[in-house]
């Protein structure tokens, strides 16, 4: 007897190696995969200037990086508490203007250096509800008062226009790989976070089918009809549990990454896992053996970034001799 209906993932049209630079934008779910690929020690960015949930505000943000231009202390505003700005997460917000604009500017200079060198993009969009503040799409509210904004749904149109020409533009040398996230929006309802899901799942249809550079990784149809079932989410029964998102990397590395990234994926935990491990005894002569092992291995896979877990093994074999 067959209990759920496994999804079958053909492999994407674009594979990911070590050798690629990747940048990921987009919801939380963006960050779990972001999480993962940056674990396995992929070289990856993840949302500069912080999460971003709705289409426009990513396709913004990708713009902003292509531009480079700072950001001008006209574009913030200040509620006396604190300065902000609409198209970045809070924590850049600051109780000075000046500390506001550098963190900013930081973010966003190394959103573009991620964006200059990348050539691959993960995004995600997470809903099709957006607010507007005075006819502007914003990507963060800022715990503003409700009535300064309009609320309302972007329609697949909207968001193929957004997309269709950053995939002309600045993307067309990139491979793209969008996801939906499959984490609920319970505040839109579950009625308006159903038409949401469909209205992003549409649009990057649209978008896979007429751009070459354009592929789709079926993370929400994985949790929401393979898994299927309340015990693969988090006790919120809005965000996917720890089994679940482990479930979707595995169908994501099978899809998505390259056959030589997946053959050194085990030497590459077994390095990460060496080098949080904490002996009983450091200073004895078996672990600074063990640490000289996996500096061999390391040195065995120069096209990986293990620069941290050389630095920690080399520190515990000089502090041990």
């Amino acid at each position: 007897m067959k209990f759920r209906t496994e999804i079958e993932i053909a492999p994407l049209g674009t594979k990911t190696g070590y050798e690629n630079r990747i940048l990921a934008l987009g919801s939380c779910f963006a960050e779990h995969i972001a999480g993962r690929l940056a674990e396995a020690k992929f070289r990856i960015v993840t949302n500069p200037t912080g999460i971003l949930f709705n289409p426009l505000s990513i396709a913004a943000a990708l713009r902003s990086y292509a531009d480079g231009a700072p950001v001008r202390q006209s574009e913030l505003n200040s509620d006396g508490e604190v300065w902000f700005h609409y198209g970045f997460h809070g924590a850049f917000s600051a109780p000075a203007a000046d500390e506001a604009l550098a963190g900013m500017n930081a973010a966003r200079k190394a959103g573009s250096e991620a964006l200059r060198r990348a050539d691959r993009l993960l995004v995600t969009f997470g809903t099709a509800w957006v607010y507007e503040h005075r006819g502007e799409v914003v990507a963060n509210c800022h715990r503003q008062p409700a009535a300064e904004f309009v609320r309302r749904r972007l329609s697949v149109g909207e968001i193929v226009t957004a997309f269709s020409a950053l995939l002309a533009g600045p993307l067309a040398a990139k491979e793209v790989v969008f996801t939906v996230s499959p984490v609920r929006h319970t505040g839109d309802g579950l009625e308006g976070n159903a038409v949401s899901k469909a209205t992003l799942r549409l649009a990057v249809e649209e978008l896979a089918a007429a751009c070459p550079n354009a592929h789709y990784f079926p993370a929400y149809e994985i949790l929401n009809d393979d898994l299927r079932d309340y015990r693969f989410y988090a006790d919120d029964l809005v965000h996917p549990a720890p089994q679940a998102v482990e479930y979707v990397w595995e169908k994501f590395t099978a899809a998505a990454l390259s056959d030589e990234a997946r053959r050194l994926l085990p030497g590459v935990r077994h390095i990460v896992v060496a080098a949080a491990h904490r002996p009983r005894n450091p200073r004895s002569d078996a672990y600074r053996e063990f640490c000289r092992r996996r500096l061999e291995e390391i040195a065995a896979l120069p096209q990986i970034d293990f620069q941290a877990e050389a630095e920690y093994f080399r520190r515990c074999i000089e502090i041990n001799s």
